[in-house]
């Protein structure tokens, strides 16, 4: 069951770059999030959800995380910004349809900078995994 049915709220991003549509879970150590690839989608080519939206689908699951930590403490949602992906592996693009899983792992905190692993699954077979530094401006 997810947090809540509307991602918005712990987010930066609006339409058309949301890449995530539910929070799973939440918690110190990480967090885990869906989103269903449709036909409209604006990194959908030939049917497929290209590299660009996948990377960007980790990264928008951290800032879910981190969205509704401060929502929890009420604090304002900070912006955060991609400052390194390293290690990006892509076994398959989804495609329209597919409900991509994605959850990532804090592994190291320091100041403004937040080291993450990710990882997206489609029907429990995992297609991408990354490390990903992101810094909150």
């Amino acid at each position: 069951m997810s947090i809540s049915k509307s991602i918005l709220p712990y987010i930066p991003q609006r339409t058309p770059f949301v890449m995530i549509d539910t929070l799973e879970s939440c918690d110190e150590s990480g967090a885990s999030t869906t989103f269903e690839v449709k036909a409209d989608n604006l990194f959908v080519e030939m049917e497929l959800l290209r590299e660009p939206a996948l990377i960007e689908n980790i990264a928008q699951t951290a800032a879910a995380r981190m969205g509704y930590i401060c929502q929890q403490e009420q604090k304002p949602v900070p912006v955060g910004f991609i400052g390194a992906v390293q290690n990006l592996k892509i076994s398959n693009l989804p495609k329209i349809g597919d409900v991509l899983t994605t959850a990532i792992t804090i592994k190291n905190q320091i100041f403004n900078a937040t080291i993450i692993e990710g990882a997206i699954s489609v029907n429990g077979e995992y297609i991408v995994s990354c490390e990903m530094k992101i810094f909150i401006s």
